[in-house]
């Protein structure tokens, strides 16, 4: 764990309420951590440049934007090189219907989640954007029912890293 920071309670604290609200202001974090908002800032701007904290984003709802219908696709690709990994990784991403995107082990390169419009939408794009592209071997579908957020991600523990 050579990339990770030393953060103190008050640093997490921060972490946690930032993920609940990335627009809390200084002087509202300041008062629930108990530090002055000048400390506050300092130590978010530490987060920052140190990077633990990567950015801010708005989220929004696929539905409402005429994406209603979500999928992961397992994607192998053949032959599992870089020359070809690279281009159909840049060519995934740069689809407005690609979400995310992870690189995994396993008998599936990868995994990406997608938002479409409809079922014709994600026949298209699994028809068109994958399996035409001569690198893909395979691509599986699952249709996403419903989603969840979690809690926020801090650091393990001490008793969750020792068992």
């Amino acid at each position: 764990m050579a990339d990770s920071v030393e953060l103190d309670p008050v640093d997490l604290e921060l972490l946690r309420l930032l993920q609940n609200d990335a627009r809390t202001t200084y002087r509202d974090l300041a008062a629930q951590v108990g530090v002055a908002p000048s400390t506050c800032l300092d130590r978010v701007t530490r987060l920052r440049r140190a990077g633990v904290i990567l950015g801010h984003q708005l989220r929004l709802d696929p539905a409402k934007l005429g994406r209603g219908l979500q999928a992961l696709l397992s994607v192998q690709v053949r032959p599992h090189r870089r020359e070809l990994v690279g281009p159909f990784v840049e060519r995934i991403r740069a689809l407005p219907e690609s979400r995310t995107v992870f690189h995994l082990t396993g008998p599936d390169d990868y995994l990406v989640h997608v938002a479409v419009a409809d079922m014709a939408d994600l026949q298209r794009l699994v028809l068109d954007e994958f399996t035409s592209r001569k690198e893909v071997a395979r691509v599986e579908t699952r249709l996403i029912f419903q989603q969840w957020d979690c809690g926020p991600l801090l650091p393990p523990t001490p008793s969750a890293q020792s068992g």
